[in-house]
Formats: structure tokens, C-alpha cells, sequence
């Protein structure tokens, strides 16, 4: 089943057992859907669709992260709801030491020389994991291991 199948299957029954929140970033998710899909003239693939969910996820973080300086508990709650059901959606995120060994067999294959190789192996890492990691972790690990090679 697509993601885009699963969506229309989650949306239909979130609206029957009456989850407000949950029909509420599903219609959000399906419009972003259909205004991409206007713009490509074409129908959407999975990967398409990931990229939009991806988007929802950073805004959603970055909310969060926005909400919790402000001091505005009630906001970051309700963040953390919407972004756990665009979540649901996504591959499994890898965790800091899956992203490691990537991490250290591209270098072994690219062959690095230090800092300045950060972007070539940024670029290979990320086609690499496809989305299973947030780009941040990846920098931050990437830039750890090239000071210390």
C-alpha cells in the first residue's frame, strides 16, 4: 500500500472515530499532497510524498523548539501530537550509531583528507540514508569524525 493510499485510509477513518487532531494534519498533509501534485502536473510517488511529510516534520520541530523558549507549553504539546502523526508516515529514523557506521563507510570509500571533504561526504551519506536521519545529526556526526581523522 502507498503512503498516499495509507493517508486516504487514515483520513477516512480518523473522520468516522471523530480524532480532530488527527483529521487535522491529514487534511493539512493531503492539501500540501494535491497542491504538489498541481504543480507536477503528475501524480505524486512515495518519495514525493516523503518530501512534503520531511517538510512538515522540520516545521513542526522547528516549532517546537520555538514554542519551548517562549515558554508556551500548551503549543509545544500540540506540535508534538501533529508531528508524531506525520511521523507515522516515515521510514524508521536511525539512531546515532546506525548513522555512525554510514558515516564511517563512506569516508572509508570516498577516502577522506579532513574538514574539507565535509560536503562531498554530506552529499553521499545523505543519498545514502535516503531520509532515515535528520540532516542535523548527520552534519554534526560527519564534522566530528572528519576533526578526528
Amino acid at each position: 500500500m502507498s503512503i498516499s493510499e495509507r493517508i486516504a485510509d487514515d483520513f477516512k477513518q480518523a473522520l468516522k472515530s471523530g480524532d480532530k487532531n488527527r483529521v487535522s494534519v491529514l487534511r493539512m498533509v493531503k492539501s500540501s499532497m494535491k497542491n504538489r501534485e498541481i504543480e507536477k502536473k503528475a501524480s505524486l510517488t512515495d518519495d514525493d510524498i516523503q518530501s512534503i511529510l520531511k517538510t512538515f516534520v522540520k516545521r513542526s520541530k522547528e516549532s517546537i523548539e520555538q514554542f519551548g523558549k517562549a515558554g508556551r507549553t500548551d503549543l509545544v504539546e500540540k506540535e508534538k501530537q501533529e508531528l508524531s502523526v506525520v511521523e507515522s508516515y516515515l521510514p524508521t529514523q536511525l539512531g546515532e550509531d546506525e548513522v555512525k557506521a554510514v558515516v564511517r563507510d563512506v569516508m572509508n570509500e570516498q577516502g577522506t583528507e579532513g574538514p574539507g571533504d565535509l560536503g562531498r561526504i554530506m552529499k553521499a551519506v545523505m543519498a545514502r540514508l535516503k531520509g532515515r536521519a535528520d540532516g542535523r545529526l548527520v552534519n554534526a556526526i560527519v564534522k566530528e569524525m572528519l576533526e578526528t581523522r
